[in-house]
């Protein structure tokens, strides 16, 4: 149990005994809501606001405030002082340190872990990569949310699909067959994999331009793959395997996996009987010769669902996929991990399903999130500039190599931990800031070592194991960790405190950043604690709890890189 929710339970259980005849008082969890930290660290270390009691206690705040701090029960935990109708807690500093350390190595790596659920299940659509073009920094952000999520879910209990809804179907992949069959060789696409579909792609449009017949060509392939003919459907197949096989690649590098690959090509049989569902219930509508689903009451446009030649588009195979998701998974929440310019197809999205009659519509998601550009350019791959995320990492990854081998000249397996120095820069600059916000990637940035950065927080790591490492050899007594009254070590062990809370409150808000913000904060926090007390020195006992903050402190960050999908090095 968190210290938040302790204060929260026991002043539910103050006022129980000073008003035992009251009625409709606040539960711990509702006081929960209400409880905060104050912004000066000497008006205590939470506050609560009896303004919030006055209508059902009938009297004033103050005199609510002082009544509990008089006759506050739970000393040994923190002490009650009343301000202006506020009632500020202070812990006791020496039951909160022993408390707090002892939680956490308990709990091993399983700190802020819960069952809560426990027989739910998250479907998560994300990275969503098109068949036959390279992976590029643009998927960043949809991957390495949607993966941090999965893990965060999966650390709460949750079962956790993870779906990769691959771009699989349009008039291109006839284009690109049939630029294959006029100028490719089955050699010369193993072995330049997309980047020769791509060559291939480039080519069809130009010689389309002077020979216009092509286009029929292509559209005539499409309409084979669409009607199962066994040539078209074996090279398209054989593309997508080529694709993956490319980005398997870039997604190893980041750690990421799926459960599904299930694209949009998938629910080219399962559309028909949602369009039917919609005709029955008689939500489809003709408009110039398309039909569509009419959402003005809700201040939108139409949803297209068949265009006027019968052709099917985005919002029917979402459709189609979310009916599939449920009837298969029974998620209790699917998330859309897609850009915030998607906003409007997401909406329409649910609200058809909503007028489908399908109660879970309200469960499904759409988790925004905001634009990469590189080094102040914006990315815009008709334009050709673009930055492929496996080009990305492996400069990380150089850059990174670079570094340490200025700053640790003699460290062991230099290769594998600027592997997990540059891949982690380059995940914690994608997840650092709120996921609405634009992204402006800079290499100073992400490899700055002493700023809010991945490198920092793992060197941080790097320095606790480092600390642990020597602590073995010292043969300390066990540790009286009481001792930790300090300023520096009580503003640690807050931050370690609130951890578990922290987990829940990214998964509720489906914001990986908060995770991010709390390792920053926990990793600044203990190399202040660092550089203000020689952990090593001193009374035995209190140097034995000093290295144990450090391990709790090392653990719960180790923790919070796992969570957003970084790896600690142990040694930097």
């Amino acid at each position: 149990m968190d210290m938040l929710t302790r204060i929260a339970g026991l002043t539910a259980d103050a006022l129980a005994q000073n008003w035992p005849d009251a009625q409709g008082l606040p539960t711990g969890d509702e006081l929960r809501g209400f409880l905060a930290v104050p912004p000066d660290p000497a008006m205590g270390d939470y506050a609560f606001p009896c303004f919030r009691l006055a209508k059902a206690l009938r009297m004033s705040p103050v005199q609510i405030a002082q009544k509990i701090a008089e006759n506050w029960p739970h000393a040994e935990v923190a002490r009650a002082e009343a301000l202006n109708g506020y009632l500020n807690f202070f812990l006791n500093r020496g039951n909160f340190a022993r408390e707090t350390v002892e939680a956490v190595l308990a709990a091993g790596d399983r700190y802020g872990a819960g069952e809560e659920g426990r027989g739910k299940t998250i479907c998560l659509d994300y990275s969503s990569i098109n068949i036959a073009k390279r992976f590029h920094i643009g998927h960043l952000s949809t991957t390495m949310i949607g993966h941090s999520l999965k893990r965060i879910y999966d650390y709460l209990g949750y079962k956790t699909v993870g779906i990769n809804h691959l771009g699989d179907w349009g008039t291109q992949f006839g284009k690109m067959i049939c630029a294959y069959k006029l100028w490719g060789t089955k050699e010369e696409v193993e072995q330049g994999g997309v980047d020769a579909l791509t060559a291939l792609y480039v080519r069809f449009h130009q010689e389309a331009e002077t020979d216009p017949a092509l286009e029929d060509q292509g559209r005539a392939w499409f309409k084979k793959i669409e009607d199962g003919d066994p040539e078209a459907l074996e090279i398209f197949n054989w593309f997508k395997e080529l694709t993956l096989k490319d980005a398997a690649k870039t997604y190893d590098l980041l750690g990421v996996t799926f459960d599904s690959y299930a694209g949009e090509s998938f629910y080219n049989d399962k559309m028909e009987p949602v369009i039917a569902e919609l005709r029955e219930k008689g939500l489809l509508t003709q408009s110039e010769g398309a039909w569509v689903v009419d959402l003005s009451e809700d201040d939108m446009p139409p949803c297209l669902i068949l265009k006027k030649d019968g052709a099917t588009l985005y919002a029917t195979r979402d459709l189609a996929a979310a009916v599939y998701r449920q009837n298969t998974y029974h998620f209790d929440k699917c998330l859309y991990v897609v850009a915030y310019q998607q906003d409007l197809h997401f909406r329409q999205l649910f609200r058809v399903l909503e007028k489908m009659g399908y109660p879970w519509a309200k469960d499904c998601v759409h988790v925004a999130f905001g634009m990469v550009s590189f080094e102040g350019q914006a990315l815009s791959t008709r334009k050709g500039n673009t930055v492929h995320l496996d080009d990305l990492l492996r400069e990380a990854v150089e850059k990174a190599r670079a570094i340490i081998e200025e700053k640790s000249p003699n460290l062991e397996n230099k290769d594998e931990i600027a592997r997990q120095v540059g891949i982690g820069a380059v995940i914690y600059t994608d997840l650092s800031n709120n996921r609405i916000k634009d992204i402006d990637f800079s290499w100073e940035r992400a490899l700055n070592f002493d700023g809010e950065t991945g490198p920092y927080v793992q060197y941080t790591h790097a320095r606790c194991c480092s600390l642990l490492r020597k602590a073995a050899e010292a043969n300390l007594p066990e540790a009286d960790l009481t001792t930790l009254d300090d300023d520096e070590s009580q503003a640690l062990l807050r931050l370690i405190g609130r951890f578990p809370d922290v987990i829940r409150e990214a998964a509720d808000k489906y914001e990986p950043s908060m995770i991010t913000r709390a390792v920053t904060d926990i990793a600044q926090a203990y190399n202040k604690f660092y550089y203000e007390h020689r952990i090593l020195d001193g009374e035995p006992e209190a140097a034995a709890a000093r290295v144990a903050l450090t391990d709790a402190a090392r653990r719960v960050i180790k923790t919070g890189l796992w969570l957003v999908g970084i790896e600690a090095p142990e040694r930097m």
